[in-house]
């Protein structure tokens, strides 16, 4: 269980990460609401968004994840402060790349992972294939 100054701490961090993206920090059901339509398999409640903004609450690593793609942040920096919200910028570039392969991973990365999984195996398998060919 974290502790109060790792859950302030993170909520300053969220809280930063919402504004510098230019989300504001608004109402929690809000925020809910539009993270929520970009990732639909990764719901989060607004009682779940405002424990995170009061700093009551660090979420789970997978929402961390899927917060720190959203924001496009480091997962490391939302969650611990380690690495900078600058150090984010180059990993965030792959998603303002246009193309196509970085759409996909983009995407591919929104899933939820049983989803992921799925999609590893299938391109796996199409693989094998094209190679016996």
């Amino acid at each position: 269980m974290a502790n109060s100054q790792a859950r302030e701490d993170f909520s300053r961090r969220l809280r930063k990460a919402l504004q510098d993206r230019g989300r504001g920090i608004g109402s929690p059901t809000r925020l809910t609401q539009e993270f929520n339509s970009d990732y639909p398999d990764r719901r989060v409640t607004p009682q779940a968004v405002r424990k995170w903004l009061n700093g009551e609450a660090i979420p789970s690593h997978d929402k961390i994840q899927a917060l720190a793609e959203w924001l496009e942040v480091s997962p490391n920096w939302l969650h611990h402060g380690e690495g900078g919200a600058g150090h984010a910028e180059q990993a965030a570039a792959i998603y303002r790349n246009p193309l196509p392969d970085q759409e996909l991973l983009k995407r591919y990365r929104k899933l939820h992972p049983r989803q992921q999984q799925v999609v590893a195996e299938i391109i796996t398998a199409l693989a094998a294939r094209d190679r016996r060919r």
